[in-house]
This record gives structure tokens, C-alpha cells and sequence, in this order.
């Protein structure tokens, strides 16, 4: 069926439609509350159209729609069909990049100060996100040792008969001992969570006031500590900007274009002060305006796992503000305010932030050239020495790693556009083959792939949802190995009815890979330079990963080897015994009463650790 007939039987009802070119691959997405009117808008008055919305619309060649019950529902499946298919004309994300929040437990009744990338509707307290890691780490370490907080997860409603080693050293009050006053525990929690909010004078004074409160009653130890803390919390402080006076959380976004890019920038703000800020930079990006531009990329963006703050400011108004708002307001449980701030000291910082874009922009704008060049050049070579059509956008390389035929495991890494895609990696045990058959191996891991894959894509065609794991396939299969390794995934590959292409990488003398094994011929590499390096690293990265996951296996099965064979612990108290000491090593130099004090351990079973880590001690013991 041609575009025009399809055009001819789209519902005026709301929905999500897909874009799709001459390769049946996704090129954009988008919502619209009358799929008829919004999808035929794309064409008609040709030259009416954005140059870039005309590229677009040059390279479609059918879609597909999907009708939904609402434009919210139509928002959301929007957002999610963007994540999973990635496709190159909408404003992409990325997705490998987790900033870190600063975490208290207020859940537990002893809470915890840590460093967590994931934000959970779990009752705890957060603070973020912030976009200097090295700071996070500093501030946590500060604050635990200025408080006292303990840093340990032990179960504290259960007694312990001795405090760890922080307790000693004075970086913990001991709460275990079960001697410590909850109140005087909970006070120093909420100055913690008072500084982290940005209330950083109020704790100044504070502990100022202890600190002269100490040095009138000569207890000139104690006030040197308190001097200290505010050394170190001023240490802390003194590289945030205030932006405003009041005490509040925003997010303050802007964008700036030059030539064909566009950078999104965001300044996060948090209890009035400027914490870091984060930009995404789109290339191919065909959206009719900037509103629907600004309404994508929020809709992705706070569709993660970021926290929403009560004000979004933005310099211009998105499409679809109202359902925004209400869409934003679910997803954080308040109400959530997008501003467009026309004047004042508001629509100074949103000036700012789209004054940093165009500096960024400028700034990296060689780089970023070179980079598109640097692909580009791959995507040539690699289709050129391949004999293919389609582009080379994405590759998922494959490795099986093993030792005398143990533990044999496979892995995958994805390369997209050139770089990493670390989000999209994945590790298989071998589950069915015996021994050391490489063969058996990958036909194992690559049926359990391409299966699931089938089974998603089956799936997002029937509601146009799916968990999003393994239904996007590559343009491209690598393979660790030649003639041989090839053959059993194209014989996978025919078999689940896959047509895509399939080249075994092959190594030299020296361990590099060389040679790509394709179609029956083996292709030398080396005189395409860049192609040589770009999958000599993916070899690399694809043998990395397998060797990584067969390492931690290995370790695994040397601790199950070692406490098992103890009478009396199974898997509970092996579990409960690394928990407690951390390593195997430590439970080796444990006394008796130590062993004794892990949790589900008793007297016999701590004896029958002890002895068989002190078998000479045991036995001169029983000769006496």
C-alpha cells in the first residue's frame, strides 16, 4: 500500500505514528490528537516545511500509527516507542548517563548518608542530581565523618556485643551498642539534611555556637573539632552560586542552535544554589517547531529517573504545556509549574543558561565535527568493504569465553553511531552445552537473543509496548572468530527466518583483529584505517566483557567451594558470613566469638568454621 492510500484511512483520533525509510527502520515518532490531520500535514506545501522536516520527509516511505484511548496515553507511548527505537530525526537522549543523588535512609530509624544513582519512591530523602561525581563523594565522606553517622548496614534491631572500627576512631556514635539517644542520633540528621538543602548558614551557625559553647568550659579538643567541621563544610560550599534568594528547587532550560545543531542545556537548582547543569546536543532533529522540540525532550527527560523539582523554567512555551503539567504532576506526586518567565530575574537566568548553550556549541563544535566525520568514515569503509546498501548504524559483537569447557559464558556489547552503548550490553550463561564447544555456545546465546527479540517485537506490534531489551536489532553481527562461528549463527539466523548480515572477526599473529570473515571470503582490514580500529576495539571491548563475567563466576564458585564444604553452613549462613566480614579472607582470621556474632550463626556452627580454618591449632589443642 503507497503513502497516499494509507493516508486516506487514518483516523481522526488521538494516537502515536512511526515514520519508517526504505530499510523498514524507524526515522521518527511523534503524537498528535488527530493522527489524519497531523500525519498528512507532513505531506502537503512541501516547501512550506523546515529544510530539515523536508529531509525527513524525502526519506519516508510508509508508516505505521497506533490509535490510543487519550492524548495522555499518547504522550506516554510517544516517550516510550523514542527510548526504544531510537529513531535519528527525533531529539535522542543519552541514555548511559545516570547522575548521582545524595541519599539519606530517614526510612530506617538509624538513617544513612549515601551516594545512590537511582531515584526510588522509598520514603528516603534525596538531594541532586549533581553532575560532579568527585564532590558527591567528597561531601559524604565529609559530613559522616564531621556527624558521626554510621556507615554500616548492619541489622540494628537485633544486639551487638562490640561497635566496628569507626566507632573507635570516632567516626561513628556506635549506635549498635544500643546506647546511643535517638534524638541526639536524629539531630544531626537533620542538620545534614538541612546543609544539603542549601541552608548552609543555619548549620554554620550552629555549630558555631557549640564550638565557642566548647571553648568557654576549656574543652578545647571538642571546639578544635567543631572549628574543623566548619573548615570543611566551607571547603564544601564555597563553589556554589547562588542564583536566587529564595529557597527553592528548579530545573532552568534553554536552547540555542547553530548551523543544523541544536543544544538543550539544563542548570539544576537546588535551595537556591546552582548544583551543575547537563546538555544534550541533537543533529538531525525534524521537528515542525520548537515547542514540539522542547515538549520531546521533556517528556524523555523527565520520563527517567530524574527528579522532578515543583518549577520547570524554560525559555519558550512547549506543545502541549497543560498536558505536561498534568503528566509531570503523576509522575511526581505534587504539582509541577512549567514556567515562561518574560521579565525580570527569572528570565535573566533563562537568558543565561541559552548564553551557556551557544558558548557550548561554538565551544565544541569541532569536536563535534570530527566525530560525525570519524563515523561517517566508518559507516563508508565498512559498507564499502562489506558490499552493503543499507547504513551500518548499529553492530552487536558476540564472544564466548571459557576454561577447559567450565563456566562458559557468552556476552554482547552494541556499538551505535560509533561509540559504546553500555545500556544495551547483555551476559548469557550457558545453559545447554557440555564442555568446550564455541560452536554449540554461540548458537545457544544467539537463538536465546534473536528469540526474545522476535517475541518483544511480536509483542509492540500487538499494544506497542515492550520491556525494550532485545527487540531492536542490529544492521550488523560481529563475531569473535571465523568461518566456523559464522556459519552456526547464520544457521541460527535462518532458522528464526533473520536476515541480517553476519562477518566473523579474525585475528593475526599479534592477537589483532585483521580480517573480517564475510559472505565466503576472507576481507583484509588494514587498509581501511579507520574501520581497522574502530572493530579491533569493538574484538577488545566484546572479549572484555566475556572474561570480565566468566572472572566474577569463577570467584563465585571458589567461595561456594570453600564455605560449603564446612558442615553446618549451607547457603544461609555462607550468604549471612560474607555479608558480615565482607571476604573470605576475613572470615579466615575471625575468632570464635566473631564468627559467632554473624547473623544465623550459633556456638557449634561458629566452631565448625573456626576448625576449619585453624586445623593445626584444633589438633594440638586436642593432643594436649
Amino acid at each position: 500500500m503507497n503513502i497516499k492510500e494509507q493516508l486516506k484511512k487514518l483516523p481522526q483520533k488521538p494516537g502515536v505514528y512511526l515514520m519508517k525509510d526504505a530499510y523498514g527502520n524507524i526515522i521518527y515518532v511523534g503524537k498528535s490528537k488527530n493522527l489524519k490531520n497531523r500525519v498528512s500535514s507532513y505531506f502537503v506545501g512541501f516547501n512550506s516545511h523546515a529544510p530539515k522536516v523536508q529531509t525527513m520527509v524525502v526519506n519516508i516511505k510508509e508508516f505505521e500509527y497506533i490509535i490510543t484511548d487519550s492524548e495522555m496515553e499518547a504522550l506516554i507511548l510517544e516517550a516510550n516507542l523514542i527510548k526504544q527505537h531510537k529513531p535519528r530525526f527525533n531529539v535522542l537522549l543519552k541514555d548511559d548517563k545516570a547522575y548521582p543523588y545524595i541519599k539519606v535512609t530517614i526510612n530506617e530509624k538509624w538513617p544513612r548518608i549515601m551516594k545512590t544513582r537511582k531515584f526510588r519512591k522509598d520514603k528516603c530523602k534525596y538531594f541532586g542530581p549533581y553532575t560532579d561525581v568527585g564532590a558527591v563523594n567528597t561531601t559524604i565522606d565529609t559530613l559522616v565523618q564531621i556527624y558521626q553517622i554510621r556507615r554500616c548496614n548492619k541489622d540494628l534491631s537485633k544486639p551487638h556485643s562490640r561497635p566496628c572500627l569507626n566507632y573507635h576512631i570516632r567516626q561513628c556514635l556506635g549506635p549498635c551498642k544500643g546506647d546511643v539517644h535517638h534524638e541526639a542520633y536524629m539531630e544531626q540528621i537533620n542538620e545534614i539534611m538541612e546543609f544539603l538543602s542549601g541552608k548552609h548558614d543555619k548549620v554554620m551557625a550552629a555549630i558555631e555556637v557549640k564550638m565557642r559553647a566548647a571553648a568557654e568550659k576549656l574543652n578545647f579538643e571538642k571546639a578544635t573539632m567543631y572549628r574543623d567541621q566548619m573548615d570543611a563544610l566551607k571547603r564544601l560550599t564555597v563553589k556554589q552560586k547562588v542564583v536566587t534568594d529564595h529557597d527553592v528547587n528548579q530545573d532552568i532550560i534553554a536552547w540555542a542552535e547553530n548551523m543544523g545543531q541544536i543544544c538543550i542545556m539544563i542548570f539544576f537548582v537546588r535551595g537556591g544554589k546552582l548544583l551543575g547543569k547537563e546538555e544534550y546536543v541533537s543533529e538531525d532533529s525534524a521537528y515542525e517547531s520548537t515547542g514540539e522540540m522542547l515538549s520531546s525532550f521533556l517528556l524523555q527527560y523527565y520520563g527517567g529517573t530524574a527528579m522532578i523539582p515543583k518549577e520547570i523554567m524554560l525559555i519558550e512555551e512547549p506543545e502541549d504545556q497543560e498536558l505536561l503539567e498534568a503528566w509531570l504532576g503523576s509522575k511526581a506526586g505534587y504539582k509541577v509549574k512549567l514556567h515562561i518567565p518574560q521579565r525580570g530575574d527569572k528570565k535573566k537566568l533563562t537568558e543565561m543558561v541559552r548564553k551557556n548553550a551557544e558558548e557550548y556549541l561554538e565551544k565544541f563544535k569541532e569536536k563535534i565535527e570530527t566525530e560525525k566525520l570519524r563515523v561517517f568514515t566508518i559507516q563508508q569503509q565498512l559498507n564499502e568493504l562489506l558490499g552493503l546498501d543499507k547504513p551500518i548504524r548499529r553492530i552487536e559483537a558476540y564472544d564466548i569465553s571459557n576454561i577447559f569447557g567450565v563456566l562458559s559464558v557468552g556476552s554482547m556489547v552494541v556499538y551505535e553511531d560509533g561509540k559504546k552503548k553500555r545500556s544495551d550490553y547483555r551476559r548469557f550463561k550457558i545453559k545447554t552445552v557440555e564442555g568446550a564447544d564455541d560452536y554449540a555456545s554461540m548458537m545457544e546465546v544467539l537463538y536465546r537473543r534473536f528469540r526474545r527479540g522476535k517475541e518483544e517485537q511480536d509483542q509492540l506490534k500487538e499494544n506497542g509496548l515492550a520491556d525494550g531489551k532485545f527487540n531492536v536489532f542490529p544492521d550488523l553481527l560481529l563475531i569473535d572468530g571465523g568461518k566456523g562461528h559464522v556459519n552456526a549463527v547464520l544457521d541460527v539466523l535462518k532458522a528464526l527466518e533473520i536476515d541480517i548480515p553476519v562477518a566473523g572477526m579474525v585475528k593475526d599473529d599479534r592477537h589483532r583483529t585483521d580480517r573480517l570473515y564475510f559472505n565466503e571470503t576472507m576481507l583484509p582490514l588494514k587498509s581501511y584505517r579507520e574501520a581497522f580500529q574502530y572493530v579491533y576495539g569493538i574484538q577488545e571491548e566484546v572479549h572484555r566483557f566475556a572474561v570480565e563475567y566468566h572472572r566474577s563466576l569463577r570467584a563465585k564458585q571458589m567461595v561456594h567451594s570453600v564455605l560449603d564444604d564446612i558442615d553446618g553452613i549451607g547457603k544461609v549462613r555462607r550468604t549471612a558470613l560474607l555479608k558480615h566480614f565482607k571476604s573470605v579472607e576475613k572470615i579466615k582470621e575471625a575468632s570464635l566469638e566473631e564468627l559467632a556474632e554473624a547473623d544465623g550463626m550459633n556456638a557449634r556452627a561458629a566452631k565448625a568454621v573456626y576448625a576449619y580454618f585453624h586445623v593445626e591449632e584444633v589438633s594440638e589443642e586436642q593432643d594436649v
